[in-house]
C-alpha cells in the first residue's frame, strides 16, 4: 500500500504524547476532536482519550456506541484493573460492531482518516479502532448518462461500500470476489477489484491487480485517472476499458468473465477486458424481445459508421466525384452552393467545430439556461447561416443528421472516438476523395485488429473469426439460444511469466 507517510512510527504508552502527535501529523486541524473521559472511581488515574474527525464519522454511532457505554461504566463504578487488558474491559462495554486493534501510527493515522474513531488509554501503546465511518452522501437515483426505457433504474453513487452493496444485490452468490488497496499517496482512495471466481480468468485478474499495483500519483480522484494507467495502449481514440454507472450492466460484464473496478468517490466502474462491440450494446437489448433488439442493434450499428462517415462522403462525392450523384440532386446542391463562398471542405469544417462549441456549452451551461444553447445554435447558426450564405442548406442537413447519429451510441467515450476520427477522414476527402475515404478506413481496421484489452484481441469475434459468438454480435438471438460467454480462455493472450488457468465453466 502506497502511503503519503512511508516511515512506520510506534506509538507510546503515554496518552498526552500520543494526543500531541496527533495533532502534529493532522497540523492541528479544527476538525479534529479530541474527548478526553475517566473509568473507574479514582478519577484521572485511568484516562481515555476519544480521537475523531468531525464530518467523517456517524456522530449518532460514538454517542451510542462508544460514549454512551464509557459513561454507564462509571456510573456503575466499573473500576479500571490494570491487570486485567484494557481492550477486553472496552469490548464488554462497547456495543460498536466493528473494532480492531493498532500499535502503529500510520495506521492510526489512516483510520482516523477513513471516518473511525480511536479510542486511546493511559499506560497502554494499543489503540482500538472503532468503525464509525458515515458522512453525507448521494441517494441512489437513476442513470443520467446510461438511460433505459425498460430495465433498472438505480445507479452507482459516490460511496464505495454503497456500490459493492448494489453488486451483491444483482449477484447473490459466495463467488464474488472483492479485493481491496488504495492508491495516492495523498488521497489514499480505495479501489475494490471485482470478479467472478470461477468465471474471470486468473491470469486476468492478476494482470489488472499487478497493473494497479505499479501506480504511483499523488492523487486518484476519479476512475480516468487508473483507465490511462492499466490500459494496453494510451495512444488510440478507441476505448479499450469500459465504464459504466449502472449495476446491472457491471454485474452483466461479471457474469461473462469481466473483472470490474470500483473507485471510491465516483459512480463510474470500471469493466475490463473488452471488445469493440460490447461499446455499441445496451442494456436494454437484454429486456426487450429479441427481434426488437436486434433491429435496434442494426439501428445502432449504422448510425455509429454514419456519424464516421456521412460528412467526409459528402465532400469526397461533390468535391471529385459529382458523377456519382443523379443529376436532379447534382443541379440542386450546385444551385445551393452558388452563394456559398468556401470549398465543401471549409464549409464542413466550420460547420462541424461549430456544433462540437455548441455541443460543449450546452454541457458547462447551467440547466435552467442549457436549453437557450439549442435554441441558439438551431436559429441564430443555422438558418440564419443558410440565409447569409455562409454555408449551404446541404451542410446543415448533413451536419445535423451527423450529429444526431452520433447521440445513438449508448457508450460517450465510443462517440467520443467517432467524432475524432470524422475530422481526419473530412480531411482525407478533402485531399484524395474516395480513394482518401477508403484508405483511411483500412488504416482504421489494421488499428483496430492490432488493439487489445487485457490479452483479448479488440475485434472478438470477427478477428480472429469464431462463428459460434455471433450469436451476440450483430444480432441478439433467442435466450434459450444464447449459450456461452462472449469472453474465455479461447480469446486471452497469456501475460508474460505467469502459468494458463485452468478450464472455466463455459455456460450459463
Amino acid at each position: 500500500m502506497k502511503s503519503s507517510l512511508p516511515i512506520p512510527f510506534p506509538l507510546s504508552t503515554n496518552l498526552q504524547e500520543n494526543i500531541e502527535l496527533i495533532l502534529k501529523k493532522l497540523g492541528t486541524s479544527s476538525d479534529v476532536i479530541i474527548r478526553r473521559m475517566d473509568i473507574g472511581i479514582f478519577p484521572d488515574t485511568n484516562a481515555i482519550a476519544l480521537v475523531y474527525i468531525e464530518g467523517l464519522v456517524k456522530s449518532e454511532a460514538v454517542n451510542e456506541h462508544i460514549i454512551k457505554p464509557l459513561l454507564t461504566t462509571q456510573e456503575t463504578e466499573f473500576y479500571w484493573n490494570q491487570e486485567i487488558c484494557f481492550h477486553d474491559l472496552l469490548r464488554q462495554a462497547l456495543t460498536i460492531s466493528n473494532l480492531t486493534a493498532t500499535i502503529e501510527g500510520v495506521d492510526l493515522l489512516a483510520a482516523l482518516l477513513d471516518g473511525n474513531t480511536a479510542i486511546m488509554a493511559d499506560s497502554y501503546n494499543e489503540v482500538l479502532i472503532a468503525g464509525t465511518t458515515g458522512w453525507d452522501k448521494r441517494a441512489i437515483e437513476e442513470p443520467q448518462t446510461q438511460t433505459v426505457v425498460r430495465g433498472p433504474k438505480e445507479s452507482f453513487t459516490e460511496d464505495l461500500r454503497t456500490n459493492t452493496s448494489l453488486l451483491r444485490r444483482k449477484i447473490k452468490s459466495p463467488d464474488l470476489r472483492f479485493i481491496s488497496l488504495r492508491l495516492g499517496r495523498y488521497t489514499q482512495t480505495e479501489i475494490v477489484i471485482t470478479y467472478l471466481d470461477g468465471i474471470a480468468e486468473e491470469h486476468v485478474v492478476k494482470e489488472v491487480k499487478n497493473r494497479l499495483d505499479r501506480i504511483d500519483v499523488d492523487s486518484i480522484l476519479e476512475s480516468g485517472y487508473i483507465e490511462e494507467f492499466i490500459e494496453d495502449r494510451t495512444y488510440t481514440p478507441f476505448p479499450t476499458i469500459m465504464n459504466s454507472e449502472r449495476p446491472d450492466a457491471v454485474a452483466a460484464g461479471l457474469l461473462e468473465g469481466q473483472v470490474a473496478i470500483i473507485v471510491d468517490g465516483t459512480p463510474f466502474v470500471l469493466l475490463a477486458p473488452v471488445t469493440f462491440f460490447r461499446f455499441l450494446q445496451s442494456s436494454e437489448d437484454y429486456y426487450q424481445r429479441f427481434d426488437i433488439a436486434t433491429f435496434v442493434r442494426c439501428i445502432r450499428y449504422m448510425s455509429f459508421f454514419v456519424s464516421m462517415l456521412l460528412p467526409s462522403c459528402y465532400i469526397a462525392v461533390t468535391t471529385f466525384h459529382q458523377e456519382m450523384l443523379p443529376t436532379t440532386l447534382l443541379i440542386s446542391l450546385a444551385a445551393q452552393r452558388e452563394g456559398v463562398p468556401f470549398p465543401a471542405i471549409v464549409e464542413a469544417f466550420l460547420m462541424e467545430i461549430t456544433f462540437e462549441v455548441l455541443r460543449e456549452a450546452g454541457i458547462r451551461m447551467p440547466r435552467v439556461i442549457g436549453s437557450a444553447i439549442s435554441i441558439v445554435g438551431a436559429l441564430v447558426l443555422g438558418q440564419a447561416a443558410v440565409q447569409a450564405g455562409l454555408v449551404s442548406a446541404a451542410m446543415v442537413i448533413i451536419v445535423s443528421f451527423t450529429a444526431i447519429s452520433n447521440f445513438v451510441t449508448p457508450a460517450l467515450n465510443m462517440g467520443i472516438a467517432a467524432r475524432l476520427i470524422r475530422f481526419a477522414l473530412m480531411l482525407l476527402a478533402g485531399t484524395f476523395g474516395l480513394f482518401g475515404i477508403m484508405a483511411g478506413c483500412m488504416a482504421i481496421l489494421i488499428h483496430l485488429a492490432s488493439l487489445r484489452s487485457f490479452g483479448v484481441p479488440y475485434l472478438t469475434p470477427l478477428a480472429p473469426l469464431v462463428l459460434s459468438k455471433f450469436r451476440d454480435i450483430f444480432l441478439r438471438v433467442p435466450w434459450g439460444k444464447m449459450a456461452g460467454r462472449p469472453l474465455s480462455k479461447n480469446y486471452t493472450r497469456q501475460a508474460p511469466n505467469m502459468k494458463p488457468s485452468p478450464s472455466k465453466r463455459d455456460n450459463h
